[in-house]
């Protein structure tokens, strides 16, 4: 454990934190759940949102979950990691929603308004208004 720690830190370190954190610490501290559940569920709702500008590296992504994307666009390529990053979270028994940890949208503009404060969302390939992360937050339900 102390090694995949590590290596989360490099990773970090190399690549900066965005949106899915963002959230993630919002309702970890908001509702006392677990940071890496509340990354899972988040995951794919926050890379469709992301894709808007970067589904070449969403799509590369793909490619290294083994993923042939040799005949895709990159939407496509998108797409198919946000697939496959879902597919992973059912097999791995992920809730499918926020719901089911007793998230309530009636905390969504508290929750956003924090989540624009925090730091970790200044290195999100795009940024996102109050309203956009609230949208997240519905999707997520």
């Amino acid at each position: 454990m102390a090694y995949a720690e590590y290596l989360a830190g490099v990773a970090f370190n190399n690549t900066s934190l965005g949106y899915v954190h963002v959230i993630a610490h919002q309702l970890g501290g908001f509702y006392d759940l677990p940071h890496g559940v509340c990354n899972a569920v988040l995951l794919p709702r926050v890379e469709k949102f992301n894709a808007k500008v970067c589904a070449n590296r969403l799509k590369d992504v793909a490619k290294f979950m083994g993923i042939d994307v040799s005949n895709m666009n990159d939407e496509e390529g998108a797409n198919a990691c946000i697939n496959a990053i879902e597919k992973l979270s059912k097999a791995v028994d992920i809730p499918t929603g926020l719901k089911e940890l007793g998230v309530k949208e009636k905390d969504f503009d508290t929750l956003a308004a924090n989540a624009l404060k925090d730091a970790c969302g200044l290195t999100n390939p795009i940024t996102a208004t109050h309203e956009e992360i609230k949208e997240i937050l519905k999707l997520s339900m």
